[in-house]
């Protein structure tokens, strides 16, 4: 019996030394393995860590020099694939390019692939690990997603987006020998996303778990995973020297001595390992007097928590540092009742974290000492387990004040430095800022628009087609007139103001002029789009402006005009919109015109009218035609009004129509009137000196003829016979505003001896309370008004009632258009005072007139 029992058991132990052995040697070759991963996968890690670091200090970093700091990392022994950043958790900046293009715009809020993931990371504000997975670029790779914060006030509290850095999963086995030839191991891999044994498996054959494999574990930061390995072919359970063992087991059994020999030596080994244990006391006893001294020199102090019972051991170091006595609890509130309170929470919740992950303790903190001293505290500890499988934290402290007031004081200088430094380049970026911008809007001007022309047309293609947008407020001077410049100012920056919010970031807007904008749009072209926004400004502009309690309104007529190709210059697209800009303007301002080639022809065909007009002026072509009125009863000649005509060489003789709206436009309406004005003094006395009879000559006067403050003072320069010129002022103009400058001219103008009419009545602005305030000696009912009075009851009716009210003023009623007897039997029937159209006489000139009233031919008629 004792000898089956001794084979049975020496089989036994002689297996389990075989296994144990067998282990012992797949252990050794995992070893190495387990370490290059996680030094491999490490050190890729804090590459990434450093080009995070310099993205919280660049937030704004664009692609070029993202990529000029990727590339180091890619310098580097590393294992990286490539590396994309994330603000806002949209894909923009990618290394490298080539490869990785359509990664780019990818937004991991919408992506169901990585969406957790990526929200892991922003909620958590820690690195995660995913991984091996397939990439969207092609192959299988390890994905490490770094949060990124940037420091507000000291702290890292905004988050600015995600960095992920792809380790090429290939590259990594074979770098960490998985893939090495020499390898005699089954492996298998699980603790895919970092894990652990709740993980996936993701390398190797899964079969090789079910072999009772030998296990280690490769911790990483945020995760681990777990390597399973077994030889090759398996385990080989019966030891090469069973069947020694074997026959030295049945020798025994024969020979009685066998077993006293073994017994013997079995004693021999017992006491060479009792001698071996006591010099391994000797040694440990050696070892624990250098540490004391080592400890004693570098004066740290050590501790030791035990997690289940929060029992605190404390050497006398750390007892010293904390500045307490012997008598100390030992209790873990002794180390928590000593940190300072504003990082109480912290170092809590860090200690809390280390013992909840089972990660390596490190921290740093301030204490509260006697006296109200403050020392700054560094520790590192670590868990294991110890006797009886309690778990433990063990570390060490030291004082680490020294070092954090030298930090503060290179912080300090530093951040001075830094602050010198920023001043003097936001005085740079002052005086750049202040070179191209207008002052009083804050809009880039017209040196900035030339330097974004000249840029745009160095690099079209790179940009999309450009748009550009001309703008002009309208009645912007008479509010200045008005109102004063101050008002004026306010009414730039409240259009600056609009523009700026109907406009993209990508959009240029300038203020080129006194009241004039330009808007560079760079979408492309997009004439919905701009049509639109050309809309929104108007309706905006439309909106009147507060100043001092009282409303300012304004309008603005813009031109528009697209870039056709990119080769097209920018300059020339100006002009385009300039010219669109002169057509809105003649259509009635407040509105927008797009450039077309036709526009062109327009413009220029205005252009050559206007060119012509000047030089009509020089040469003396705008002569006047005279056009008699008449007294409905003795049908005499009451007065003729002077009229503008054209004398072109090529053309004719043209009416006004074909050219006051050039001459407004080039500002020479006024020149016209006043020449007019010479002419018909001249002819005025010229008839009287033949003895024709031409009571009064009406001559037109024009509202921006009536604003000239030195009107007056060029109409004193003539000989002006007093009641013998009236001046015919259009009821186009509102003569309710309080206008000092037109009412000081109209009652100097009658203190001179001209009278003054109110020409066009009833399709105007003229109210009976301008005609109270105005006082003229007449009024001239528009031909609108006369012509329907031979059909229209309603009409009669009406041109009765302006007569009515014109006797009842004291005002004598001129009807213009009598284009027949009986619109002048009518009108004679209505009291009307005078009488002018085509039924009587068309305008004709001077010398024909004068020959008209000699021989009296209206009689005829």
């Amino acid at each position: 019996m004792i000898v089956v029992t001794a084979g049975i058991f020496a089989e036994q132990q002689n297996r389990a030394v075989h296994a144990a052995r067998a282990r012992a040697a797949v252990a050794a070759q995992l070893s190495p393995i387990r370490s290059r991963l996680e030094a491999n996968i490490n050190g890729d890690i804090q590459l990434v860590r450093g080009l995070i670091a310099t993205i919280a200090t660049e937030p704004g970093m664009n692609q070029k020099r993202f990529s000029e700091l990727a590339r180091n990392l890619f310098n580097e022994r590393s294992r990286l694939r490539n590396v994309v950043a994330a603000p806002n958790l949209i894909v923009s900046l990618v290394y490298p390019m080539k490869g990785n293009e359509k990664v780019l715009g990818l937004d991991y809020r919408k992506n169901k692939n990585q969406r957790a993931a990526a929200m892991r990371v922003q909620s958590s504000g820690k690195m995660v690990l995913a991984g091996p997975l397939e990439l969207i670029q092609g192959g299988n790779g390890l994905i490490g997603r770094f949060p990124v914060s940037l420091s507000v006030g000291g702290a890292s509290n905004r988050f600015w987006g995600i960095v992920s850095a792809v380790i090429d999963v290939d590259r990594l086995y074979q770098d960490s020998g998985l893939r090495s030839q020499a390898l005699d191991l089954d492996i298998a891999i699980s603790g895919r996303d970092g894990l652990g044994k709740e993980g996936a498996s993701f390398y190797g054959n899964n079969a090789v778990k079910d072999a009772n494999p030998v296990e280690v574990n490769v911790f990483l930061p945020g995760g681990s995973w777990v390597i399973s390995a077994a030889p090759k072919g398996g385990w080989v359970d019966t030891p090469p020297n069973a069947w020694l063992i074997r026959s030295l087991v049945v020798l025994g059994g024969l020979f009685i001595v066998v077993p006293m020999f073994v017994t013997g030596r079995l004693m021999q080994e017992r006491q060479r390992n009792i001698r071996v244990l006591e010099h391994n006391k000797d040694q440990l006893q050696e070892l624990s007097h250098r540490l004391k001294i080592a400890l004693d020199a570098s004066q740290i102090g050590i501790w030791e928590l035990d997690i289940s019972s929060g029992k605190l051991l404390w050497d006398d170091r750390m007892k010293e540092l904390y500045g307490l006595g012997k008598n100390v609890r030992e209790v873990y509130e002794d180390w928590r009742d000593a940190l300072h309170p504003d990082d109480l929470q912290r170092a809590e919740k860090e200690f809390s974290d280390a013992l909840l992950h089972g990660e390596n303790y490190v921290s740093q903190f301030r204490i509260r000492l006697p006296g109200n001293l403050i020392r700054h505290i560094r520790t590192v500890g670590s868990i294991y387990t110890g006797a009886g499988g309690r778990e433990k934290i063990v570390g060490v402290n030291w004082d680490v004040t020294a070092d954090v007031e030298n930090s503060e004081r290179l912080e300090a200088a530093k951040g001075q430095a830094e602050a010198h430094s920023a001043e003097l380049e936001a005085a740079r970026h002052r005086m750049e800022f202040n070179a191209l911008h207008d002052p009083l809007t804050g809009l880039p001007n017209r040196r900035y628009l030339d330097e974004i022309l000249a840029d745009r047309r160095s690099s079209t293609a790179t940009r999309d087609l450009a748009s550009i947008f001309h703008i002009d407020l309208d009645r912007f001077k008479e509010i200045n007139d008005t109102l004063g410049h101050a008002a004026g100012d306010e009414i730039l920056r409240h259009a600056a103001q609009i523009l700026r919010d109907n406009t993209g970031d990508d959009d240029f807007v300038g203020r080129i002029g006194g009241d004039e904008f330009v808007i560079i749009s760079r979408n492309g072209g997009v004439e919905g789009q701009h049509l639109a926004l050309a809309q929104r400004i108007i309706d905006a502009m439309s909106v009147p402006v507060k100043y001092k309690e009282q409303d300012c309104r304004i309008g603005v007529s813009i031109g528009i005009a697209y870039q056709a190709r990119r080769e097209e210059a920018l300059t020339h697209v100006l002009v385009n919109a300039d010219i669109a800009l002169y057509e809105a303007k003649r259509r009635g301002r407040n509105r927008y015109e797009v450039f077309t080639h036709s526009l062109k022809t327009a413009v220029f065909a205005t252009k050559q009218t206007a060119d012509e007009i000047l030089r009509g002026l020089e040469q003396n072509e705008f002569i006047a035609y005279f056009q008699p009125q008449f007294c409905p009863v003795g049908l005499n000649i009451i007065g003729v009004e002077a009229l503008a005509r054209w004398d072109h060489p090529t053309k004719g003789l043209l009416a006004p129509h074909a050219f006051l709206k050039a001459a407004e436009n080039i500002n020479v309406l006024s020149e016209i009137d006043h020449r007019i004005f010479e002419q018909a003094l001249f002819q005025s006395r010229r008839w009287e000196a033949s003895g024709i009879d031409i009571p009064k000559v009406s001559v037109n006067l024009s509202y921006h003829r009536l604003h000239d403050e030195k009107l007056v003072d060029r109409l004193s320069q003539l000989t002006i016979p007093k009641g013998k010129v009236s001046f015919e002022l259009l009821e186009s103009i509102s003569f309710d505003e309080n206008d000092m400058t037109v009412l000081s001219n109209i009652e100097q103008i009658k203190n001179l001896g001209i009278d003054i009419e109110i020409d066009d009545f009833g399709t105007g602005y003229a109210s009976i309370v301008s005609l109270l305030k105005l006082t003229p000696r007449r009024l001239k009912i528009d031909r609108q008004l006369v012509i329907p009075i031979l059909t229209s009851a309603k009409q009669r009716q009406l041109v009765a009632s302006i007569i009515d009210i014109g006797t009842s003023l004291g005002i004598e009623v001129i009807a213009e258009g009598v284009e027949t007897i009986e619109h002048a039997r009518i009108l004679r029937d209505l009291g009307c005072h005078g009488l002018q159209g085509y039924a009587f006489a068309r305008p004709m000139s001077a010398n024909d007139l004068a020959s008209f009233a000699r021989e009296r031919r209206w009689l005829a008629a």
